[in-house]
C-alpha cells in the first residue's frame, strides 16, 4: 500500500482541464480545421491529393474507386474516420464548391440541392491538372516533410503550390474559439494579383496596405463564385481585401417572362454561393404557405445540365416586381458571405489582409524556388563529377582496363583505379560499372555534349540562387503559365451599388415598353419589338385579345423608368412607375387597371401622360371633348396620393380627354371628328389651379366633337387618320396659328372613304407608328412609309381593316428621351439581354420586313 500511496500525484482538476482542453484545441487549430497561407490547404486536402498522386491517380490515368482512395490515405497518413475523409474528397471534386475543382469525379458526387453522393465504392475519382500543380516539384526536396502516424514513412508538410490556391479555392472550417470562411476568387485575377505583388515589394508594408488593395483591386475585383450570381457593391469586398473581415451581398440572378393568360413568372437562372436549390423552393413554398406573400400560384424547377431554371409563376393580379423584391428580403435569394481570412502562418492563426496572403504566399514559392534549384544544381554536380571521370577514363581506357584484369576482385580494382588514376569512389565505381557499349565514339560525343549542357545548366542554376529577383521572375513565369492553362472568365458579375442603397427601381431594366389600356379598363406593358415593322397597307397583327364588347381607347410609348399619370374621364388623376405595369404577351388581355391604382368605380382612364420625372420644369395642359381647356403648373401634381387627386372641375356632361406634359412656350392644336382643327399659344392659357375648370379652345358645330388635342414642335408633321384607315401627314406649317375659341380649319377632308378622323398625332420622319383598332389588331410601320400632303387631302390606306373594324388610336414610337441610369445599366445583368443585344435583337426585326404584299392605294382628292 505504502508503494502504490507513493505513485499518485495529488492534480488540480481545473489545471487538468485546462491544458488538456488547450491541447485539444490547437490540435484541430493546427491539424484540422484551418488551411495553410502557404498552398491554401487543410491536412486532410493535403494528405488525400499526396494519396492520389502516390497512386498515379493523374490527369491522364484511368480513374480509381474512391474507396481506395479514402483507404490509401488513412492507411498511411490520415488516422480518423473514413466518412470525413470521403467527404473532403467529395467536396474538392464538386464544380459547385470549388472554383477550380482539386479532384476530377466519375459518378454520382452529390449536386446544388444537397443530395448526398454514392457510396465512395460507386464513385470514381483522379487529380485534375491545377491540382498537379500544386503538387509540382514536390519530389525536389523542395518543402518539410515530417514522419506519419504510424511513423514508417514521411508526409509533406505542406504542398510547393504553383498558384495561390487559398485565394483561388477559398476555405471554410470552424476551429476551437476561432473560425474562417474564405471566399474563392477568379484564378487568372489571383495569377495577376501576384504578379502585381511582385513588381511593387513596397505593397507588402503595413503602412502600404490601403494604397495597395486599391492597386490589387484592379485587377483582382473580388470573389469569383462557381454558382455564378452577382455581388452587390465593393464596399464588403474592399474590407475584406484591407482588414481580412467582411460582408459581400450576393444575390440570385433572376428576369421576369411573360405567361400565358397575362401571366407573369420570376425566373432564377444563378444562385449566391453555398445556397441549396431545394431549401430555397421549400422557403418559399413555406411562405406562401402561411400566406406571409400573395400572388405565387406555383414553383416548378426545370433544372438540368443546361443549367439552374427555377420558375415561380405567378398569379394574373400579382405584381411581379414586388414578389422579387419579398424574395430577395425575406430568402437567400440575397444573402451575405461573411469573410474573415484566417488561415495559419508558421504554424499560428491569423487574420490577414489581401496584400499578407500575397506576401506569404511569394514568401513560400521563392523558398519553393531556391530549394528546387538547389537540388537540381546538386544533381547536375553530381552528375558533372562522373562525367569528368568518363571523360578522363577514355583518354588512358587501355590502361584502365589493365588494371582491372590484374585485379582479383571488384573492391581491389576499385581501389587500384583509385590509387592509379586519382578517381573518386565514385568516379571508380561509375568506370567499373560501365557497358563496353561507352568505348565507342559516338559514345564520346555524347559525353562531350553532356558536359557542356551540364556546365552551362550549373551556371544558369548558380546564376539563380545568386539573384532573388531571377528567382521572382521564375514565380512570374510560373503564374502566367497557369494562368494561361487554367483560368477562365469571371462568373460573378460585380455591380456597382451597395445592397441598401437599391430600391425596386434599379432592379429594373430601363428600356422601351409600349403600353396600352382598353376601355373597360385592362391594362398591360409589351417591349417595343412586340410588334413588327410592315410597309403601308399591311393587316397588322393582333394586339390584344379582346373581351366582348372591349378594344383598345389607349396605346402610348414609355421606358421602364416613367412615371405614367392616368387621368380619368371625371378630371382625377393618378400616378405609377411604368414598370409597375405587369408585362404580358402581345395576345394577353392585361390586368385590370383597378388592381393598379384607387380609381372610382365608375371612372374609365382617358388620357395618360408618360414622363422621366416630376421634379422637372414645365406644365400640363389640358383638353375635353367639348373644347375647353386648362393649363396647370406640373409641381401641383408632384404629391399625388394613393386615391389620386382632382385635376380639372368639368362642366355637366362634359369629360377630360387629352392631357399634355409642355414646357410654357409651346402651341395647342385641336383637332375635331369631322376633320377641323385649331392652332394657338400655350400662352393664351393662363395658369390655373389644379381643381380650377378650363376655358373655351375651340368653338364646335353641330355634332361635331374633339377629336385629338396635340403640341406640335418645329420639324414635325400633322398625321392624321380615318377611322377607314386612311390617313395622311401634312407639315405642321401649313397650319396658321388663330386666337383660342375660333372654329380653325380644315385638318383633313373626311368622306364616307375616310370616315370621321379617328386620332391625330405628330411625327418626324424616321419616326414608327402604331396604329390599334377597336378589333384588337394592332400594325407597327415606317412613317416615312405615307406621303406628306396638303390638308385637304382624304390620304392613303395605311391600314386595311377586317369588315366591321375601325381605327381607335395611333401612337407615335421613337427612342427614349432619356438614356438609362449608369445604376440600372449595371443591374440590367440579372434581368435577361443586355442594351447592346436589344438593339442587334431590334435590327434584326426590323430588317425581317414581314410586309403584307398589296400596292397601295393612290392618294385622295387635293383641296
Amino acid at each position: 500500500m505504502a508503494e502504490n500511496e507513493e505513485q499518485i500525484q495529488q492534480i488540480n482538476i481545473d489545471d487538468e482541464m485546462k491544458q488538456s482542453y488547450l491541447l485539444y484545441s490547437m490540435s484541430v487549430i493546427v491539424s484540422r480545421a484551418l488551411p495553410d497561407v502557404r498552398d491554401g490547404l487543410k491536412p486532410v486536402q493535403r494528405r488525400i491529393l499526396y494519396a492520389m498522386r502516390e497512386l498515379g491517380l493523374n490527369p491522364a490515368s484511368r480513374f480509381q474507386k474512391c474507396a481506395a482512395v479514402v483507404g490509401e490515405t488513412m492507411k498511411r497518413f490520415h488516422p480518423h474516420g473514413d466518412s470525413a475523409l470521403y467527404m473532403t474528397l467529395v467536396r474538392m471534386a464538386q464544380d459547385f464548391v470549388l472554383r477550380t475543382p482539386l479532384v476530377q469525379p466519375q459518378g454520382n458526387f452529390g449536386n446544388i440541392d444537397g443530395d448526398p453522393p454514392a457510396a465512395m465504392r460507386y464513385t470514381e475519382a483522379r487529380l485534375t491538372a491545377p491540382s498537379m500543380e500544386l503538387l509540382s516539384d514536390i519530389d525536389k526536396n523542395t518543402v518539410n516533410w515530417v514522419p506519419n502516424y504510424t511513423q514508417d514513412e514521411n508526409e509533406p508538410t505542406v504542398l510547393p503550390a504553383r498558384f495561390p490556391n487559398l485565394l483561388a479555392n477559398g476555405a471554410s472550417g470552424i476551429a476551437v474559439g476561432m473560425a474562417t470562411n474564405i471566399p474563392p476568387h477568379n484564378l487568372g485575377e489571383v495569377c495577376e494579383a501576384t504578379i502585381m505583388m511582385i513588381d511593387n515589394p513596397h505593397f507588402s508594408l503595413p503602412e502600404n496596405t490601403a494604397e495597395a488593395v486599391e492597386q490589387l483591386m484592379t485587377v483582382i475585383f473580388g470573389p469569383d463564385f462557381p454558382t455564378h450570381g452577382l455581388i452587390l457593391g465593393s464596399k464588403g469586398i474592399k474590407s475584406a481585401f484591407t482588414t481580412g473581415r467582411g460582408s459581400v451581398i450576393m444575390q440570385g440572378k433572376t428576369h421576369i417572362e411573360p405567361m400565358d393568360g397575362a401571366r407573369s413568372a420570376i425566373v432564377i437562372t444563378e444562385l449566391p454561393y453555398q445556397v441549396n436549390k431545394a431549401r430555397l423552393i421549400e422557403q418559399i413554398a413555406e411562405l406562401v404557405k402561411q400566406k406571409k406573400i400573395e400572388g405565387i400560384s406555383d414553383v416548378k424547377d426545370y433544372t438540368n445540365k443546361e443549367g439552374i431554371r427555377v420558375v415561380v409563376e405567378l398569379k394574373r393580379e400579382a405584381h411581379p416586381q414586388k414578389i422579387l423584391n419579398f424574395l430577395l428580403k425575406h430568402t437567400p435569394l440575397r444573402s451575405s458571405f461573411g469573410v474573415l481570412t484566417l488561415a495559419l502562418v508558421d504554424g499560428a492563426p491569423r487574420i490577414l489582409s489581401l496584400p499578407q496572403v500575397l506576401t506569404h504566399y511569394l514568401k513560400h514559392r521563392q523558398e519553393v524556388i531556391r530549394r528546387r534549384t538547389q537540388f537540381e544544381l546538386e544533381k547536375a554536380e553530381a552528375r558533372m563529377h562522373i562525367v569528368e571521370g568518363l571523360r578522363r577514363a577514355l583518354d588512358v581506357i587501355d590502361e584502365i582496363i589493365k588494371v582491372i584484369r590484374a585485379s582479383p576482385n571488384p573492391n581491389a580494382a576499385r581501389d587500384a583505379l583509385m590509387e592509379r588514376f586519382q578517381f573518386s569512389q565514385l568516379q571508380a565505381q561509375y568506370i567499373l560499372d560501365m557497358q563496353l557499349r561507352a568505348l565507342t565514339g559516338l559514345e564520346r560525343e555524347k559525353l562531350e555534349a553532356e558536359y557542356k549542357e551540364l556546365l552551362q545548366t550549373i551556371e544558369t542554376l548558380r546564376g539563380i540562387l545568386a539573384d532573388p529577383q531571377k528567382v521572382l521572375n521564375i514565380i512570374k513565369e510560373d503564374l502566367r503559365d497557369v494562368k494561361k492553362r487554367f483560368a477562365d472568365p469571371r462568373r460573378t458579375r460585380i455591380l456597382n451599388i451597395e445592397a441598401d442603397q437599391i430600391g425596386s427601381e434599379d432592379l429594373i431594366p430601363e428600356e422601351e415598353t409600349i403600353v396600352t389600356i382598353t376601355r373597360n379598363g385592362y391594362v398591360k406593358r409589351v417591349t417595343a419589338e412586340t410588334y413588327k415593322v410592315q410597309k403601308r397597307g399591311g393587316r397588322g397583327v393582333i394586339g390584344v385579345t379582346s373581351r366582348e364588347e372591349d378594344e383598345i381607347a389607349h396605346l402610348f410609348v414609355a421606358t421602364t423608368h416613367h412615371h405614367i399619370l392616368f387621368f380619368t374621364d371625371r378630371g382625377r388623376v393618378y400616378r405609377i412607375k411604368a414598370y409597375e405595369v405587369p408585362q404580358t404577351s402581345r395576345t394577353a388581355m392585361g390586368t385590370a387597371i383597378i388592381n393598379l391604382i384607387g380609381i372610382v368605380p365608375g371612372d374609365k382612364i382617358t388620357a395618360t401622360v408618360p414622363m422621366q420625372s416630376l421634379d422637372q420644369e414645365g406644365y400640363l395642359v389640358m383638353g375635353t371633348e367639348r373644347g375647353e381647356v386648362k393649363r396647370t403648373a406640373l409641381s401641383e401634381f408632384k404629391n399625388l396620393r394613393a386615391n389620386g387627386l382632382n385635376a380639372f372641375d368639368l362642366e355637366p356632361g362634359d369629360s377630360l380627354r387629352w392631357v399634355h406634359l409642355t414646357s410654357g412656350n409651346e402651341d395647342v392644336m385641336m383637332f375635331t371628328e369631322q376633320g377641323q382643327s385649331i392652332r394657338f399659344p400655350e400662352k393664351n392659357l393662363r395658369i390655373a389651379s389644379r381643381n380650377s375648370g378650363g376655358v373655351r379652345g375651340m368653338t364646335l358645330e353641330g355634332k361635331d366633337r374633339i377629336i385629338a388635342m396635340e403640341i406640335p414642335r418645329e420639324g414635325e408633321d400633322v398625321l392624321v387618320v380615318g377611322r377607314n384607315g386612311y390617313g395622311k401627314r401634312t407639315s405642321v406649317d401649313e397650319f396658321t396659328r388663330h386666337h383660342r375659341g375660333g372654329k380653325g380649319m380644315i385638318a383633313m377632308r373626311v368622306t364616307g372613304k375616310t370616315g370621321p378622323i379617328a386620332d391625330v398625332k405628330m411625327v418626324r420622319p424616321g419616326d414608327r407608328l402604331l396604329i390599334s383598332t377597336a378589333g384588337g389588331i394592332v400594325i407597327r410601320m415606317p412613317i416615312d412609309d405615307i406621303r406628306r400632303i396638303g390638308r385637304a387631302t382624304e390620304g392613303v390606306r395605311v391600314i386595311r381593316l377586317e369588315e366591321g373594324d375601325a381605327v381607335r388610336t395611333i401612337e407615335r414610337v421613337r427612342k427614349a428621351d432619356a438614356p438609362a441610369s449608369t445604376k440600372a445599366a449595371d443591374l440590367h445583368a440579372q434581368f435577361g439581354q443586355g442594351a447592346d443585344e436589344q438593339t442587334e435583337q431590334t435590327a434584326a426585326v426590323d430588317d425581317e420586313e414581314e410586309y403584307e404584299e398589296e400596292e397601295p392605294e393612290e392618294d385622295g382628292g387635293g383641296e
